[in-house]
Formats: structure tokens, C-alpha cells, sequence
């Protein structure tokens, strides 16, 4: 049976014209988000410099000047506001997962400005995931035969669910390394689920991630080309990033898990088309905790070993790791697409050998350009 409380069917008829308009062309919401967006940041940029909330440069960033880093505020704001605008109608529905928003929001914004522990900013996201899981009912109930599982336990649901939300949650939190990662990764990530929700006839869903989009555009707009009006989109704005993109995740497998959508669009391996969708921000934070594991130091513990950081050292530039790294996303986007209805374990040891693949190269990279830089 499936979970989720939002009602799919609606009679467009019975609409406004306008917000019929938006349903029959759901991507035009990222354009008001966007505009808001816009209107709204000044505003964050202003208050920002003013209360002192701003990065200084420090031995792990290379930035130079104090750069406001609290532009999830600006992305949480619009991105709400639009959402109020044209589904007001579905918020005693969508409550609980606004309400989670909020507390991992809130935790980001607090770690942005007093730098709260590993252990509590955990706290914060268990906190939001109940919210979202148990109370919003916004889980994963179906295994597709993984390990022998199809259906699982309530509690196993509860349990799996909020671990996922988690592991996704610091995911996106550790990519924001470099101008642009997080935001392009989002606008990607967003794009393919947005989509996808839309093409199944999920228009609620749809709106919500063509709205984040536009929030997120705004973002990527002011982060890498700001210059004096550059910002950072802080744990605020990751940690609701990833967020979403867990209840995306969930909704994603549970429609595919029930065949609530036309059979064309089905995804017979969706878990593993969500793994390789997130392929990036997922085994990076595996193989850097990982590493810090195999060193004796807590998983936890501040590194320059994520991908940015490699490519950094390979000799790009922060724009030229940006575009490399969305770029490798672009083609596991495709792998995904092209493997939807593959076997869930060859997807995934396919994913798995090329994430491999384009480690090793990484690697020579750093490797050869350490080399040269020697010879200088």
C-alpha cells in the first residue's frame, strides 16, 4: 500500500486560470522563485555583512575577504514563498514536510553562525527526518527485492528511511567545498526528479523541485559570479538541499514500487537509479570517511580530501572543478536513465566501477601535476 499523504488526482478545471496555467506548465514556477530570489538577496547580503554573518578566510578555505555565508536564507525564503503562492491549497497536506524543512534549516542556520557539533547537528537532522518519515509518512517501503526484501517492517521503514535522509543530509553538506558545486549539483539533481515527477503525472512534486531550481539559480548566479556580491550557501542552505532530495529519493521508489505511474516510465531498479543519480556526493563522502577511518581519524574529522579538493590540486580552477564534477553528474544522470530497468545489483557494481574509474584518474592527476610542481 502506499504511504504518501499527498493527493495526486485534482480537477484542473476547477482551478484559477492562473494556477491552471502553472499546473499545465509547472517548470514556469522555478521563473517566480527565481524573481524572488533575486528580489530577496540584497536583502540577505545586507543583513549578512551587517550581523557579522560572514566567513573569514581560514587554512581550509581559499577565498579571500569576509563572504556572507548564510545564502540558504535566501533560497529557504523564496523557495517557500513561492511554494505558499501556488499550492496554499495543499499545505495541511505537505505540513510535515515543511515542517522538517524548517528544524534542518534552522539547524543549519544555527551551525552557520556558532559551529555546532557533528553530534548535534545530527541531532538536528534525526529531529527533522522523524518530522518527514514518521510523521509526514514520506518513506521507503520496498525494497525491490534487494537482499530478498520487497515490503519491509514499519519500523525497519522508519528506521532506513531516516538513515537515508542522513546519509544523503551530509552528503550534499560535505560537496560544498568549492563556487558553484552544491547549487549546480542541486539545479541536476533537481532537474531529473522534477521531471521525471512530471512526466508521471506527480505535478505537486514536480513544482516543488522546478521551484527549488529557481531558488537555486539565484544561488549559483551570486556564489560564482557575484564578485562583491558574492555569498555561501552555508549548512543552511546544503543541509535543506539535502533534505528535499531525500524526499524526492523516497517518493521516486515508492512510486515505482507500487506501479502507481504509466508502465513506459517505470523503473524496475529505481533504489539503485537514485544511487547513481547521487553518485558524486555519495561515494565522495564514503571514500573520504573511509580514509580518514583507515588513518585512525574520526570519520567526522576536517579534510582536503573530497573530490573538489583533489581537482583543486590537480591544477583546475574552482570554475574548472565545478564544471568537471557537474559534468561527470550529467553522465551518471544518463547511466541512470539508459539502467533503469536493469538488474538493481549490475546498476550498481556499473555505477560503483566507474566512480572507481574516475578516481584513479583524479589521482594521476594530483599525481602528475605534484610532479611538475616539484620540477619547478
Amino acid at each position: 500500500m502506499q504511504t504518501f499523504p499527498l493527493i495526486y488526482n485534482f480537477n484542473i478545471n476547477k482551478m484559477n486560470p492562473i494556477i491552471q496555467f502553472i499546473f499545465s506548465y509547472p517548470y514556469l514556477v522555478g521563473l517566480i522563485s527565481m524573481l524572488l530570489g533575486w528580489a530577496f538577496m540584497p536583502i540577505v547580503l545586507q543583513i549578512a555583512h551587517k550581523k557579522g554573518f560572514v566567513v573569514k578566510p581560514n587554512k581550509r578555505t581559499s577565498h579571500t575577504g569576509e563572504i556572507p555565508n548564510i545564502g540558504g536564507i535566501d533560497i529557504f525564503a523564496s523557495f517557500m514563498l513561492t511554494y505558499i503562492i501556488f499550492e496554499y491549497q495543499r499545505l495541511p497536506q505537505s505540513q510535515f514536510i515543511f515542517a522538517g524543512a524548517f528544524v534542518i534549516v534552522m539547524v543549519g542556520f544555527v551551525d552557520d553562525i556558532l559551529d555546532i557539533t557533528p553530534i548535534q547537528k545530527t541531532l538536528g537532522e534525526l529531529l527533522a527526518g522523524i518530522a518527514l518519515v514518521c510523521f509526514g509518512n514520506i518513506r521507503i517501503t520496498n525494497l525491490f527485492g534487494l537482499f530478498g526484501f520487497t515490503i519491509i517492517p514499519t519500523w525497519a521503514s522508519y528506521a532506513l528511511s531516516i538513515f537515508i535522509l542522513i546519509a544523503i543530509v551530509n552528503a550534499l553538506n560535505l560537496i560544498d567545498g568549492v563556487d558553484g558545486l552544491a547549487s549546480g549539483l542541486g539545479i541536476l539533481f533537481c532537474a531529473f526528479f522534477s521531471v521525471y515527477f512530471q512526466l508521471t503525472g506527480e505535478i505537486h512534486w514536480a513544482i516543488i523541485g522546478y521551484t527549488l531550481i529557481g531558488s537555486l539559480a539565484v544561488f549559483f548566479f551570486f556564489n560564482v559570479f557575484g564578485k562583491k556580491q558574492k555569498i555561501f550557501m552555508g549548512d543552511t542552505g546544503s543541509l535543506l538541499l539535502g533534505y528535499i532530495l531525500s524526499a524526492f529519493v523516497f517518493h521516486f521508489c515508492e512510486i515505482n514500487a507500487y506501479h502507481n505511474i504509466d508502465e513506459y516510465y517505470e523503473c524496475n531498479a529505481a533504489p539503485m537509479v537514485c544511487i547513481c543519480v547521487l553518485s558524486i556526493p555519495l561515494f565522495d563522502t564514503i571514500r573520504v570517511m573511509l580514509t580518514r577511518i583507515k588513518h585512525h581519524r574520526s570519520p567526522f574529522s576536517p579534510d582536503k580530501n573530497h573530490i573538489h579538493h583533489l581537482l583543486l590540486r590537480g591544477g583546475l580552477t574552482h570554475l574548472q572543478t565545478t564544471m568537471t564534477i557537474l559534468s561527470l553528474t550529467i553522465a551518471f544522470i544518463v547511466l541512470a536513465i539508459i539502467g533503469r530497468n536493469w538488474n538493481n545489483w549490475i546498476l550498481f557494481f556499473t555505477d560503483f566501477a566507474l566512480c572507481m574509474c574516475f578516481t584513479w584518474v583524479i589521482w594521476r592527476l594530483v599525481d602528475k601535476n605534484s610532479n611538475q610542481t616539484k620540477k619547478q
